[in-house]
């Protein structure tokens, strides 16, 4: 096979019996088969439809639909987008269907030209992706398995692929130096495809279209072409013939089609990116959650067109993706985009590397759903629920106390970094002095209780230290807020504004420089009246306070200010009991005859209140003297009044020169009047001239005698009932003491104790005494130190007697 342009010869036989001469028509069928280069040009129609890009797309793909069926008709011969009629001049046909398909020139003005005045596509291949590549073949080709055949003039096979192996069947022996016609058409089709194949070879104008085409297992099956004329340098013809099976074919345009709606009208973001994490493609919904034309996206990262950390962080993700091949699925992405810059939004992207069918990495996937609303409604929640938390931390951590100064500081700590960055607490100073809110003529004295500040700052230095008294000007936040009882909210703070909230200009040079922002004064109202004000301001946090954390101050507010109300009147109660109380208590004469008398009275701590404990020593005739401790069970003024009362009627009855046992009786009946209170109490009488005292007990604890020349012991007496029970007979005891002998009474407020048992304390007790103090001033001293905790919840009477020799 020479190559070169053949004539039919005359007295050639033609193949497979037919008339001498019609060489030349089969040769022409085989422009049929060459005619297969309609696959390219439906190629290049899914090629359109794949890439998406080109307007028209969509009519593409609906004309080339139109153009395969009609072409299911041997006799339909066009170009691209032509038809035949089947009763028309078989000439005319073909010339007709011939005008329709585009020749070398033709090809070039049908394909999509590109707009030399708009900028470059970015999509086009860079010079470096042009360089001959030594890996394997990929792409649409592969896909659609596209069949090449080299035709001579004459239409003999001179070159068959293996592509056309697989798609008609014929390995190579079998196929070339045949006939193309009959080889691989019917009988029916062969006169359309010669009228075909003649065209193609003598004007060099190309043909594309499909064609019935006769497979080797007999079946048939339609076959898209695309038929061009070659030349060598000789100037002899051929004939190529590209083909591709139609039903592929369509299957890739539908899909093409189908993938370029579905990226287009989704309504979630989508894009591909290089691997060089360059955008090739965006959809229309993420350019719109950018706020950037997609032509701005292709061929930048994400990181070039936002510097949002958020997304800096989104792009070494992308690496990460482009890396290992592991997806990201539903990362969430917090930012702000050129479509709402003041705003964050939020998206839960998808990540995922791309590889074509050979594996071979592509680029990066992105899948992006805003899901903003979702976001907003999730930080709600959670503000609500921090508001939630801030409020039971605030109901279970403030007043766990009745001491002002540390309800203050508990509602600072609860403040702070909760809800502020710093906080003070300053309460009026005639809440404080009097326990009235009437703070006279003039401006408000505050004294100031608490301040927090969430870190070191300069700002603290602006803040009036907890103790100190100070006056705010007129305009300031507390001030306003006291007088009209109303929160005043500041969402806003210049440099220059900040004096508004200082006490004065070097506070405010602080505060300025320490970057504060805003500022709310919030009243603390207690039982219908302002007691003082809580100030709140914000530095590095950089959101304003708003209503809903106005609201949250103005409620923990009311909690604490009722804890600070009720501390303060427990304060000014306890004061005035134990004030009531020390006014009772006896002043002790330094001259007892035969006796060296020490005594001590220590309110209760803590949370708890001034109790009904006392003591007392009565000068009685015959240079003897009674010893009292006694228990009176309550707190508070009245606890304090009914003591007073049993001390009064106890001396009353010391002076009747009564035994111990009688007076307890007296003092039974006396405090069964003063219902509900009940007492303990242990009453002694010292006689120096017979060496004896004579003690009795009323349900108190038992006197510890600590003798000269021995261990201190527990005198063993009879208990009898607490005063106020009634019914019950007293007993006395009589013991004998010799000089250097000591009696120790006192409340249980001494030894017990809420963790430890009362044996065990007294045994420490009976420690602490062994040996004993020759002076019972430390004696005191020591047992108070050691066995009252410092926040004793009990009140504490102490009295120790030392046994002298008496004067002569």
């Amino acid at each position: 096979m020479s190559g070169g342009t053949r004539h039919p010869d005359p007295d050639r036989p033609g193949p497979a019996g037919a008339e001498p001469g019609t060489a030349g028509a089969e040769s022409g069928t085989a422009g049929a088969e060459s005619g297969t280069a309609g696959a390219e040009s439906g190629t290049a129609g899914a090629e359109s439809g794949t890439a998406g890009a080109e307007p028209g797309t969509a009519g593409t793909e609906s004309g080339t639909e139109h153009a395969a069926e009609s072409r299911t008709d041997p006799a339909a011969r066009s170009r691209t987008g032509g038809s035949a009629r089947p009763d028309a001049d078989p000439g005319t046909e073909s010339r007709a269907g011939h005008a329709a398909v585009p020749d070398a020139e033709r090809d070039q003005a049908v394909r999509p030209r590109p707009d030399r005045t708009a900028a470059p596509d970015p999509a086009a291949p860079s010079p470096a992706d042009t360089e001959p590549e030594t890996e394997q073949p990929t792409g649409l080709f592969d896909l659609l398995g596209v069949a090449a055949v080299l035709l001579e003039a004459d239409g003999r096979i001179d070159m068959w692929s293996p592509q056309a192996e697989e798609l008609f069947g014929y390995d190579r022996a079998e196929a070339v130096g045949q006939y193309a016609a009959p080889l691989l058409l019917l009988p029916e089709h062969r006169d359309a495809a010669i009228q075909l194949f003649a065209e193609v070879m003598e004007t060099g104008r190309g043909w594309a279209g499909a064609f019935p085409v006769r497979h080797k297992d007999g079946g048939t099956r339609t076959v898209e072409f695309r038929n061009m004329r070659l030349t060598d340098h000789l100037g002899d013809h051929y004939a190529l013939g590209l083909a591709t099976d139609r039903s592929t074919l369509r299957r890739v345009e539908r899909d093409a089609a189908l993938s370029d709606r579905l990226v287009t009208q989704a309504p979630i973001g989508l894009a591909v990116l290089d691997t060089a994490l360059r955008y090739v493609a965006v959809n229309p919904a993420l350019a719109a959650m950018h706020g950037l034309p997609a032509a701005d996206h292709v061929g930048r990262r994400l990181g070039e067109l936002f510097p949002d950390p958020a997304f800096q962080a989104l792009e070494a993700a992308m690496r990460g993706v482009l890396d290992t091949g592991a997806p990201v699925v539903n990362r969430e992405v917090v930012g702000r985009t050129a479509a709402d810059p003041g705003e964050d939004h939020a998206w839960m992207t998808s990540l995922y590397r791309l590889e074509d069918h050979q594996g071979h990495t592509l680029g990066v996937a992105k899948v992006a759903v805003e899901v903003t609303d979702r976001y907003r409604a999730a930080q709600e929640a959670e503000r609500a629920q921090r508001r939630l938390r801030l409020i039971a931390r605030g109901s279970a951590r403030i007043g766990t106390t009745l001491e002002v100064e540390r309800t203050a500081r508990e509602l600072a700590d609860v403040l702070v970094p909760g809800l502020a960055d710093m906080a003070t607490v300053d309460l009026l100073d005639s809440m404080l002095r009097t326990g009235r809110t009437d703070p006279g003529e003039g401006p408000p004295l505050f004294r100031a209780l608490a301040v927090k500040t969430a870190y070191p700052t300069d700002a603290a230095g602006a803040l009036v230290p907890p103790g100190r008294l100070t006056v705010y000007h007129a305009g300031h936040p507390a001030a306003q807020s006291v007088r009209t009882g109303r929160p005043v909210l500041i969402t806003h703070l210049d440099s220059g504004e900040v004096g508004r909230v200082a006490a004065d200009a070097e506070a405010a040079r602080l505060l300025a420089r320490a970057g504060v922002h805003t500022d709310m004064a919030v009243p603390l109202i207690a039982r219908g009246q302002c007691i003082g004000v809580m100030g709140l301001a914000r530095a590095r946090n950089p959101a304003p306070f708003d209503a809903d954390d106005l609201e949250l101050a103005c409620e923990l507010a009311a909690r604490a200010a009722l804890s600070i109300d009720n501390a303060v009147l427990h304060q000014h109660t306890r004061s005035t009991a134990e004030a009531l109380q020390r006014s009772l208590l006896p002043r002790l004469s330094p001259d007892h005859p035969g006796l060296e008398i020490a005594a001590r009275y220590r309110p209760a701590q803590a949370i708890g209140e001034v109790g009904g404990d006392w003591y007392d020593v009565i000068p009685l005739d015959g240079d003897r003297t009674a010893l009292a401790v006694g228990d009176v069970m309550g707190s508070g003024i009245a606890a304090a009044a009914t003591m007073g009362r049993l001390r009064t009627a106890t001396s009353t009855l010391a002076d009747l020169d009564l035994g111990p046992a009688r007076v307890l009786t007296h003092l039974d009946r006396i405090t069964l009047g003063l219902d509900p209170y009940i007492a303990t109490c242990v009453y002694a009488v010292h006689d120096p001239r017979l060496a004896r005292l004579e003690v009795a007990s009323a349900g108190h604890l038992p006197p510890v005698l600590i003798p000269y020349d021995g261990p201190p012991r527990l005198l063993d007496l009879p208990t009898g009932t607490p005063l106020g029970v009634g019914g019950v007979p007293f007993e006395s005891s009589t013991l004998g003491l010799r000089p250097g002998d000591q009696v120790v009474l006192y409340t249980d407020g001494l030894v017990e104790t809420r963790d430890d048992p009362i044996d065990a304390r007294l045994d420490e007790l009976l420690r602490l005494l062994s040996p004993p103090s020759p002076s019972p001033e430390d004696t005191c001293d020591r047992l108070l130190r050691e066995l009252r905790h410092p926040a004793g919840h009990d009140d504490v009477a102490l009295l120790i007697a030392r046994v002298l020799p008496l004067d002569p």
